[in-house]
């Protein structure tokens, strides 16, 4: 029987190149990856379970109540990561949406989970994400931060034509930071893991243009707020201060 709530599925990779072991990195007393086990169980949307490939962070996840599965430690890709899992999870393929959630957000508002779901509703979109407008000056030519190109929808939705890491579109009116969150209908994850890299995917090394050039439709709601994404000390110490 088809289950209408998604799985929440939450990649945790233990090696990180600029912060060792960052999915166990303190944070007011508990690793990283449990306050973002935390941020998705507050969204009350559907089950929650960390996909990783180290019983440190499986042991961390059950110690705190959590469910945790193991994966392969050689996938290139978080998609790749969770598709395993939702294999693990779910052989009998109940549930028909998966929300694929970045194992180094701590500060998430648990709203963009739900924000993140709502493109499904419309049957056309095969995968949804989240964009916030850019106030940064600095950030419209910072390659890190990834815009969307994009035709509105709504006033809260994107249609997303491109992503990039250039200054993208050119002429007045609004950048838009990409937040990579997806939430992905079944069939449209079992393809895209299915497909080899696309020639822009390893241009811009932006793995959602896989999709783009094998036609998928994804589209972006917008909201306010950027959540921090952990990626370095510095960004790290950001994260404790906000949640001290």
């Amino acid at each position: 029987m088809a289950c209408a709530a998604p799985l929440v599925l939450i990649p945790s990779r233990l090696a990180a190149t600029r912060l060792p072991n960052k999915p166990l990195a303190d944070i007011s007393g508990e690793p990283m990856i449990v306050h973002v086990w935390r941020r998705a169980m507050e969204a009350g949307i559907g089950d929650v379970v960390v996909a990783t490939d180290s019983d440190l962070v499986a042991n961390a996840i059950s110690g705190a109540g959590g469910r945790a599965v193991l994966t392969r430690a050689d996938h290139p890709s978080g998609s790749d990561r969770i598709f395993e899992a939702l294999q693990l999870c779910d052989p009998e393929q109940s549930y028909q949406s998966v929300v694929n959630l970045q194992g180094d957000l701590p500060t998430l508002d648990p709203a963009s989970i739900h924000a993140c779901l709502e493109p499904l509703e419309d049957e056309q979109v095969d995968i949804a994400t989240l964009g916030v407008i850019i106030s940064d000056e600095a950030e419209k030519t910072n390659p890190s931060v990834v815009k969307i190109i994009g035709s509105p929808v709504s006033e809260s939705r994107l249609r997303g034509l491109y992503f990039t890491r250039a200054t993208a579109p050119y002429g007045e009116g609004p950048l838009y930071h990409h937040i990579g969150i997806y939430a992905y209908r079944r069939t449209a994850l079992e393809r895209f893991v299915s497909l080899p890299p696309s020639t822009l995917e390893k241009r811009e090394k932006l793995e959602q243009l896989r999709a783009i050039e094998a036609g998928m439709r994804i589209d972006a709601r917008i909201v306010d707020t950027v959540p921090l994404g952990v990626d370095t000390p510095h960004d790290l110490e950001l994260a404790r201060q906000a949640l001290y």
